[in-house]
Order: structure tokens, then C-alpha cells, then sequence
């Protein structure tokens, strides 16, 4: 079946920066709308990126300037490049995907979800 599979989260201080990294497994035809959303203890999980297949983006107000979403479609891969990372920041990181999967009897759609990666900003 369809996954995704994140990785690179991890302990920056503030300033500094990461990059989160979701591949897509399975067999995909095509990847629509991309995203990446996060959660904090306590707090509801907020979008934060989102690319389209055209390449079209779009950020939170939080992160506007700070994180850049992209994806290299040849690979089946997204990124979350995040700099300048505040401790307001700090939150599980999970990557979604609208995604087109098939076989040779049929077509279908996924809406996945990874396994999310722990994002840490603390002195």
C-alpha cells in the first residue's frame, strides 16, 4: 500500500535550522497536494505548508520567510526547509499527502498521513 515516511527532525537551537524530509512509498501514479501540519502538547495540529503539483505554495502566517516547502517528484519526496527556528516552533511535525495510486485494474486515491517527527527548539 501507500506511505509516507518521515524523517529529520531532531534538537536545534534557536536560529538555527532543519530539514524535514517525507518519502512516498507504493504504487503512486501521482502526487496532488502536499502539506506539512504540526502539534504541540495541548494545542490542536495547524497547517503550516502546503505545495500544490503545479509548484503553487502556501505558509502560515507563523512561518512565512522561515520555512519553505518543496518536493522532487522524481523521487517521491517532500521537504520542510526550516530556518531560523524559534521555541514557539518546537512541535511534532507530520507530513500529508493527496495522492493518485493504481494497479492494472484500477485507479484510486490516497490521503495519507507519516508517522510524524519530533521538532525540538530549546537552548
Amino acid at each position: 500500500q501507500v506511505q509516507l515516511v518521515e524523517s529529520g527532525g531532531g534538537l536545534v537551537q534557536p536560529g538555527g535550522s532543519l530539514r524535514l524530509s517525507c518519502a512516498a512509498s507504493g504504487r503512486i501514479l501521482n502526487i496532488n497536494t502536499n502539506s506539512w501540519y504540526r502539534q504541540a502538547p495541548g494545542k490542536q495540529r495547524e497547517l503550516v505548508a502546503t505545495i500544490t503539483s503545479g509548484g503553487s505554495t502556501n505558509y502560515a502566517d507563523s512561518v512565512k520567510g522561515r520555512f519553505t516547502i518543496s518536493r522532487d517528484n522524481a523521487k517521491n519526496t517532500m521537504y520542510l526547509q526550516m530556518n531560523s527556528l524559534k521555541p514557539e516552533d518546537t512541535s511534532v511535525y507530520y507530513c500529508y499527502a493527496e495522492m493518485v495510486a493504481g494497479d492494472p485494474k484500477r485507479v484510486w486515491t490516497e490521503y495519507c498521513w507519516g508517522q510524524g517527527t519530533q521538532v525540538t527548539v530549546s537552548s
